[in-house]
């Protein structure tokens, strides 16, 4: 598609990720996006009212968020002409609203756009499965004693066993397998071991450590429940973290032979992440601050038993087509789903065979330098809200551009279901 207009990233905000306790946490999805938002918009030159449009990825809203996008809007205050619509594209849910979103702007139906994505994991609905269903179906229609009577001598206590949303959700229908067990295909692959994945998930702790003592996240809000109680940080980092700690834990996907733990994985999580996106004639309208131009996206597809390496088939056409090498993107930020999908990423790309079968390569792509990627931790670290982190990730990228004085980065996902998505930005020349 030719980019007829350019699209700026001018500002963009998130909540803390605040990692799932075993119950429902203090934030409903709308509850989060709106209270991540609200100071976003309050800085701002412009009255929300100004948006032409409001774009928000979540792969499960409750039962009280339909199309939870306009929602949010309206609490946010961007009045009831502003449309706004919600996208689904599982864990890239957030980058999708920024693609829908650039996309308008450079066809020109748009020119300043609220996108972002959002999730509260812990608010997964338990569900009654399909035989409980059909009982109430029955129980609903016995109108006489007797037909009561008889509905619940039909009731059995298997109809009691409730469906766990969140672990459906985490499972491909496809394919049969797990998220988890999707990693450990790729750990498989690629030979990776148990140590390089926990030395792995140690690094991203420690690298989220360091952003937040040395006050590097500056996209993050405090959110505010209420009950008055203050949320400034990420809390799933664990500064104690260590490989000889992640070696006591068991495999959670396969318990015989596997590899993959919840140390090494990312974390159930609750999150929101905002970008303003504008155009060239809006950047001037009102006078505003530019992060960077999304430059380029990519949507890829690929075996969902391999759904993992989807950075890999996302981002390399993006290389390709600027005729860049893998080192020659400043910074990376590939999400963290789990440590194997990572290192399987990396692993890939430096992969003669892998390269040229999978790829239509000449030969390997080459090692991405490590201190490319991921430099303030990832998923395993801060959590993974799966509709809000595709958001985050391009948010964060253009923080470190900024911060380092770089020009280019491309942020990337793994999609469950066998995908992959990539967004190349760049940071404006002073």
């Amino acid at each position: 598609m030719q980019n007829t207009q350019a699209v700026y990233v001018v500002d963009g905000s998130r909540s803390p990720f605040l990692k799932a306790a075993g119950k429902p946490g203090p934030f409903a999805a709308a509850d989060l996006a709106v209270a991540a938002g609200r100071p976003l918009l309050t800085r701002q030159p412009f009255p929300a009212e100004q948006f032409d449009e409001v774009i928000l990825g979540c792969v499960a809203p409750s039962a009280d968020e339909a199309n939870i996008a306009r929602v949010v809007s309206l609490r946010l205050g961007c009045g009831e002409t502003v449309p706004a619509w919600t996208v689904q594209r599982n864990c890239a849910s957030g980058m999708q609203a920024l693609d829908a979103a650039a996309t308008n702007i450079r066809l020109g139906r748009s020119n300043l756009v609220l996108a972002g994505g959002v999730e509260s994991m812990s608010h997964s609905p338990v569900l009654l499965n399909n035989k409980m269903v059909a009982w109430l179906g029955q129980w609903a229609k016995a109108k006489s004693i007797g037909a009561k009577f008889s509905a619940l001598a039909a009731l059995r206590p298997a109809y009691l066993k409730p469906v766990i949303g969140l672990l459906r959700g985490l499972r491909d229908p496809v394919v049969g397998l797990s998220m988890g067990q999707t990693a450990e295909n790729i750990a498989h692959r690629f030979g990776i071991d148990r140590e390089t994945m926990d030395s792995y998930a140690v690094c991203s702790h420690e690298r989220l450590a360091a952003a937040h003592d040395e006050g590097r996240l500056t996209e993050i809000e405090t959110v505010y429940d209420t009950r008055g109680n203050a949320y400034s940080g990420d809390d799933g980092l664990r500064r104690d973290s260590s490989v000889a700690k992640l070696a006591k834990l068991k495999p959670v996907f396969d318990r015989d032979v596997g590899n993959v733990t919840a140390g090494n994985s990312a974390q159930i999580t609750d999150g929101a992440a905002w970008t303003i996106l504008a155009s060239e004639s809006a950047v001037k309208k009102h006078q505003l601050p530019v992060l960077g131009r999304i430059v380029d996206t990519e949507w890829a597809g690929l075996d969902p038993r391999q759904m993992g390496l989807g950075p890999v088939h996302s981002s390399t056409p993006i290389l390709t087509r600027h005729k860049l090498g893998i080192n020659d993107v400043d910074y990376w930020e590939i999400n963290e789903a789990f440590a194997a999908q990572v290192l399987g990423c990396t692993a890939a790309w430096n992969d003669d065979e892998y390269c040229r079968e999978e790829l239509g390569l000449d030969g390997a792509l080459g090692e991405l330098d490590e201190e490319r990627l991921n430099v303030d931790g990832g998923g395993i670290s801060i959590g993974h809200p799966v509709g809000a982190s595709g958001a985050r990730i391009v948010l964060h990228l253009l923080h470190v551009l900024n911060r380092t004085g770089s020009r280019r980065g491309i942020a990337t996902l793994c999609i469950g279901g066998g995908q992959g998505g990539a967004m190349l930005v760049e940071r404006e020349a002073a």
